[in-house]
């Protein structure tokens, strides 16, 4: 069992010492799984979402602050429905390989969502479930901020 705990260890200790992208991010995220269930690691609701969620409706100031407000968001969310496609988008060719990708990172992910037993009480009694709905509740709010500001611009005439 001790050198189960190292290895996870020291598995957990390399995932987070460099930046992942692709399917190393899939496994870094399968290793952070059981911590984040015990509610031990979280990710960090950023700024401008919590803003978000404690006012979603309210007016900016003027226009600039408007599209201030606006690119925060953009950046916090990613693309919106209305956005132009990306030029660099890839191929199918390549979608496809990060398709492969993401699956064997959503089995490994299964995998450690097993190593804890009673895992939903756990997240319940750990708080880890109430701070996923939280998560959740901050994203739509920002979705939700970022179509009545561009609603408001519209109106305002704003460019």
């Amino acid at each position: 069992m001790r050198t189960l705990l190292l290895c996870f260890s020291l598995c957990l200790t390399a995932c987070a010492s460099q930046p992942q992208e692709g399917a190393q991010a899939g496994v870094q995220k399968a290793a952070l799984t059981p911590l984040s269930d015990l509610n031990l690691v979280r990710a960090d609701i950023p700024p401008v979402l919590q803003a978000a969620r404690k006012a979603p409706y309210a007016a900016p100031a003027n226009c600039a602050a408007g599209a201030q407000n606006l690119a925060e968001l953009d950046a916090v969310l990613g693309a919106d429905l209305d956005s132009p496609p990306d030029p660099n988008k890839p191929s199918l060719l390549e979608r496809g390989s990060d398709a492969v990708g993401a699956a064997a990172g959503k089995a490994l992910q299964s995998a450690a969502e097993g190593v804890i037993p009673f895992r939903g009480w756990v997240r319940k009694l750990s708080g880890a479930e109430r701070y996923d709905r939280a998560v959740a509740a901050a994203i739509t709010a920002g979705a939700v901020r970022r179509g009545f500001l561009k609603g408001w611009a519209g109106a305002q005439a704003c460019p």
